[in-house]
């Protein structure tokens, strides 16, 4: 068999050249164009299971929350591991699927079962799916930061504005806030007011949740016009809250203000966020399954930037598209390129940091 491929290889010595040939630019084409990935994907299918059951104990939420729950996920198609876990507040759920099932067909499942196990849930408990995502799809990490701008501050625009804005750009899944301080309206009760008035904290509870809200009503019509009735009850600041009645004594109505101070405070948090030993506000991108991100020629984040750079003095970035790149070109003895919006930053985190990685090749941020 040897002999007689040699003796056909000699006699057409031509043909065999063109084919070597041949399938070298074949093999070129395929290193030039075939998508490369730092961290491959190779997760499992997994669907993400969270419940909230704010201020219960992790036994009490092992009891009501997540056993009910895991019972009901063992028998689903194609279901391999339900894994769980129970802490203090919340409940979280790991469904792991067989090797090959739809990451769709899968969350579609789980949200059937959910719908028949919520009737088996403590009040006020709804669980909910995480992103349609893989577990190496986190993308793309960033800070804001703004000089003089507390952690609050620069919390809210993450929330109210950054955060929308990366959510716009095909491909994403989901945009996470980490760090800084949620605001809150905060009401510290005094109790010797309160037993003064004779009224409990419940009475304040369901005196600020009943005034936090618009009221719809009919027109008045006058002089051939209808003039809309409604009542605006909504809070906007501190002094809304203040002004909210509790009750009434003697005909006197007794207010917020009257059984303790309002105050804007940052909601109750057990993490944070550190950049170079400070505390940072940021965000985490998870690109979703199997789309991969892209920004229409860096539109997104050069725009993100310019209508930031009033507010924030710097939006950083680590994009796993950039890294790859730039090691390519450092493998190459090639001197890693940072022009660009953000270059500032690649200076500053060049040394510390790890390329991330690329899947397919989309149009890069930078």
């Amino acid at each position: 068999m040897i002999n007689r491929i040699i003796d056909f290889s000699l006699d057409n010595r031509y043909l065999v050249l063109g084919l070597t040939l041949l399938l070298a630019a074949a093999g070129v084409w395929a290193v030039r164009t075939n998508p490369v990935d730092a961290i491959p994907d190779i997760s499992e299918t997994q669907i993400i299971v969270f419940a909230d059951w704010p201020g219960r104990s992790p036994q009490e939420v092992e009891d009501q929350v997540t056993y009910p729950m895991v019972v009901n996920l063992q028998g689903l198609a194609g279901v391999r591991a339900v894994r769980s876990s129970s802490a203090f507040g919340f409940s979280m759920i790991n469904v792991i699927f067989e090797d090959g099932t739809d990451l769709y067909f899968a969350r579609t499942r789980i949200l059937e079962r959910l719908n028949l196990v919520a009737a088996n849930l403590p009040k006020g408990v709804t669980p909910v799916l995480g992103p349609d995502a893989s577990a190496v799809g986190q993308v793309f990490w960033y800070t804001v930061e703004g000089g003089g701008k507390d952690a609050g501050t620069l919390r809210a625009i993450q929330d109210w504005y950054v955060r929308y804005q990366l959510n716009s750009v095909p491909g994403v899944a989901e945009v996470a806030s980490i760090g800084g301080f949620v605001r809150q309206y905060q009401i510290d009760v005094d109790p010797n007011r309160l037993s003064a008035y004779g009224l409990t904290i419940r009475d304040v509870v369901e005196a600020v949740q009943m005034s936090n809200n618009n009221v719809g009503g009919k027109v008045i019509e006058q002089g051939g016009l209808e003039y809309i009735v409604r009542g605006l009850g909504l809070i906007h600041d501190v002094s809304d809250v203040e002004k909210i009645v509790v009750t009434a004594r003697g005909g006197t109505p007794v207010y917020v203000s009257n059984l303790g101070t309002v105050s804007l405070g940052p909601e109750f948090r057990r993490g944070a966020l550190e950049k170079d030993g400070k505390e940072a506000v940021g965000g985490v991108v998870t690109m979703r399954y199997g789309d991969p991100i892209h920004a229409e020629e860096g539109e997104s984040h050069q725009s993100l930037s310019l209508r930031m750079q009033q507010a924030v003095a710097e939006l950083f970035d680590e994009d796993r598209t950039s890294w790859f790149e730039a090691v390519s070109r450092a493998e190459r003895g090639e001197t890693p390129s940072l022009a660009g919006p953000v270059g500032p930053a690649w200076r500053r985190t060049w040394e510390g940091s790890r390329p991330i990685g690329r899947r397919g090749r989309p149009k890069a941020w930078d």
